[in-house]
């Protein structure tokens, strides 16, 4: 599912993130960049130990935030860890934070100047963050990142399993029932 907002595109499937012909790819790091399960497991094990050595170098990120590493063995440009609320365990403040995560993932791509973006389900995982809420709030942060005409230009969503990119793809339908801008196709 593709959908054109002002100049950019935002596109849903289903994959494997490590695969994705991007100049970034994000991951759900923990605070600590240490690697881990998930995403962040898969991306680690596809990059090689060259991607935690980078990690090590920064030596964490708090909640809410992004930083980007050379991709070790990946090919793009950047791996950008985004670092997503664990759900209920932010005093009330995880929508905020998870909005934040990707709000800071996309300036971050932009800075090192990647045009094209792929996200995976941040704190949907482990960090339990209810999939649906997740999405709305993922795609309302993407939509206003590609209405300012900053880089990236091109976002996609990879979603591992089928039922999270269903949700996604509702979520996406709401969105452009509710603002004109969103347009599904192209």
């Amino acid at each position: 599912m593709r959908a054109r907002i002002g100049a950019g595109s935002l596109e849903l499937r289903r994959g494997d993130i490590t695969r994705e012909g991007v100049d970034a790819i994000v991951t759900a790091a923990n605070s600590a960049l240490a690697g881990g399960g998930g995403v962040d497991g898969a991306v680690h094990r596809a990059a090689g130990p060259e991607l935690l050595a980078e990690c090590r170098k920064i030596g964490g990120c708090p909640t809410g935030d992004a930083v980007a590493t050379p991709p070790g063995r990946l090919p793009v440009r950047a791996v950008v860890h985004a670092v997503g609320p664990v759900y209920g365990a932010c005093g009330g403040r995880e929508d905020e934070l998870l909005a934040r995560a990707h709000r800071r993932a996309l300036e971050v791509a932009g800075e090192a100047g990647c045009r094209s973006i792929a996200f995976p389900a941040i704190s949907c995982g482990v960090y339990g963050f209810p999939v649906e809420r997740a999405a709305r709030i993922a795609l309302e942060t993407i939509r206003d990142h590609l209405l300012g005409g900053s880089p990236p230009h091109e976002v996609r969503y990879v979603l591992f399993g089928a039922r999270e990119l269903e949700v996604f793809r509702g979520a996406l339908r709401e969105l452009v029932e509710r603002d004109p801008r969103v347009v599904l196709g192209g």
